[in-house]
């Protein structure tokens, strides 16, 4: 009603202030409907009632919402991980469904099971998988991604297909073979679904994927380099310009692999970020996600226990990979879309070897 949408309003003009916070949209049996995040919480919670229509998200929100509660974060980048934090946790249907879907990245998913296939997705699934991305084009990945397929022989048929295997007879009665797919009858499958291979057969085309997807192997370039060679020798030339095509597209997806597993790398470093009334923090950031933080050292002991910390989280080896964990992508997405949209943040970033040699500088001017 407009007399509890004014009650509402005048709790926030009262209690709220203009710092960086989150907050959440309650309905009246307690259930959190909205989390949102702002450098102003006060200005933020104020501009809902001032929405000019009934259908704008902003006024269908706030007319949902019985109450409103915030809490306040040192700090803007704060706020955006306190705000994911829980979202993931508590998954707020209108958060789920006005989630902006993001066009711009795809990443490629190796599915698990008997005979893993891949696919390119949007964002992380909730079945257990492996994802490698993000890439910007979703059209150039997914042709990349199915000229590998094609490559390697692997299946492309819907998940839920039975898989069985030629090392499986004991266990089924097969039917005579009959041609149902045309991807096996032109071998580009190794047709693991009516028993065509063995599953270590299978297996070994996976892991050569795996290999490609994480810059270990380029098996499948050189497969396809050699084989349109053959064609051109033996003046097969259309044959040949069609497996340049192939060639070109996935040594276009090497590249895309290379320059994302750059930029991956280079979001590892700490991140000093002045907050709210002094309340400074230093975050520890390795491959875009937030590994520790921690308030910004005053003391020689504070920064002590800081390069304790980096070392910590910095020194156990992480093989550079295209892969990342399922519970990383929507971090490691709002990291580099926060220095991408504030690139002027990485000024007060520092890498490991940096900031440790900074400290042993500090160390030989003071022993002298």
């Amino acid at each position: 009603s407009e007399a509890h949408l004014a009650t509402l309003r005048g709790d926030v003009r009262a209690s709220a202030q203009d710092r960086p916070g989150i907050y959440r949209m309650l309905s009246r049996e307690g259930e959190v409907l909205y989390i949102g995040k702002s450098k102003r919480v006060r200005s933020r919670l104020m501009s809902y009632f001032r929405c000019a229509y009934p259908e704008e998200k902003g006024a269908r929100i706030v007319r949902e919402a019985h109450a409103i509660d915030w809490e306040y974060t040192p700090s803007e980048f704060a706020a955006l991980l306190r705000e994911l934090q829980l979202i993931k946790q508590l998954r707020p249907r209108f958060n789920v469904a006005m989630k902006r879907d993001d066009r711009h990245y795809v990443f490629i998913k190796l599915t698990r099971g008997a005979a893993p296939k891949l696919l390119v997705v949007r964002g992380a699934g909730g079945e257990p998988a492996t994802y490698y991305g993000p890439f910007l084009g979703a059209r150039r990945v997914s042709e990349a991604v199915r000229e590998l397929g094609d490559a390697l022989l692997l299946r492309d048929c819907s998940q839920d297909r039975d898989m069985v295997f030629a090392d499986q007879h004991e266990l089924f009665q097969l039917a005579p073979r009959t041609p149902g797919c045309i991807r096996l009858e032109v071998r580009k499958c190794l047709g693991p679904c009516v028993a065509a291979c063995t599953a270590d057969q299978y297996r070994a085309q996976v892991e050569l994927a795996r290999a490609f997807l994480e810059g270990a192997d380029d098996g499948p370039i050189a497969t396809l380099r050699a084989e349109m060679d053959a064609c051109a020798e033996q003046l097969h030339f259309e044959r040949a310009a069609t497996l340049r095509d192939k060639l070109e597209r996935l040594e276009t997806l090497r590249e895309m692999f290379a320059r994302m597993r750059f930029a991956v790398e280079t979001l590892s470093f700490t991140y000093a970020v002045p907050g709210y009334d002094g309340d400074d923090r230093v975050y520890v950031i390795r491959r875009g996600t937030v590994r520790a933080q921690t308030n910004s050292p005053r003391t020689a002991h504070d920064r002590e226990r800081l390069l304790v910390m980096v070392r910590d989280v910095f020194d156990p080896p992480e093989r550079s990979t295209g892969a990342v964990p399922t519970h990383e992508i929507d971090e490691l997405l709002l990291l580099s879309s926060w220095f991408r949209r504030n690139p002027g943040e990485l000024e007060r970033t520092q890498t490991p070897s940096a900031l440790f040699g900074e400290t042993s500088e500090k160390a030989a001017k003071l022993s002298a």
